[in-house]
């Protein structure tokens, strides 16, 4: 009989690093392939996977002065594993941008992304909250929604191969 494969705790959080850009990298082209399958083209996938490891590494390493101007990645992760999920909050004009929050396409469902969104929620308390979605991921505002975001204006997401598509900002307090 072969032993029990050991169980991996229940997910931690900790702030990223510059060593995780590449995992992170990896992990956000994962949950956009999954996320935006049907929603966005796909050259506007494949041109996005192919800048996103410069593009932490450059986010999770520039100088961004203070403390409170400075973005935050909140990684979920089992110890000892690569990262199952992630927030990334940006400092923006009095309020904070909600940049990114991805969980791995093989995790979801198991409340990695509240857990993630109420740590960010939770680091800001007393300052507003805003995020972009896309207004065809009825997927993401659901959940937006039953976490107690408001729909606050319409706009328009601009890719970098020219595409363009209706989204929505939603905020907290």
């Amino acid at each position: 009989m072969s032993p029990t494969p050991a169980v991996p705790g229940p997910p931690r959080l900790r702030e990223g690093t510059a060593a995780d850009a590449s995992a992170v990298a990896a992990l956000y082209t994962a949950s956009r392939r999954d996320a935006y399958a049907g929603l966005l083209p796909p050259g506007t996938l494949d041109a996005d996977a192919a800048q996103q490891d410069l593009l932490w590494e450059l986010r999770l390493t520039a100088d961004y002065g203070p403390p409170a101007d400075t973005p935050v990645l909140l990684l979920a992760e089992t110890p000892g594993g690569p990262p199952l999920g992630f927030a990334h909050l940006v400092p923006v004009d009095g309020t904070v941008r909600l940049e990114h929050l991805h969980v791995h396409p093989a995790h979801t469902g198991r409340g990695l992304g509240g857990l993630l969104l109420r740590a960010a929620l939770d680091r800001h308390p007393a300052t507003p909250v805003r995020l972009d979605v896309l207004a065809a991921n009825h997927r993401a505002i659901a959940f937006y929604e039953r976490h107690g975001a408001r729909l606050l204006a319409t706009g328009t997401a601009r890719f970098p191969d020219g595409t363009t598509l209706p989204e929505l900002t939603y905020g907290w307090r």
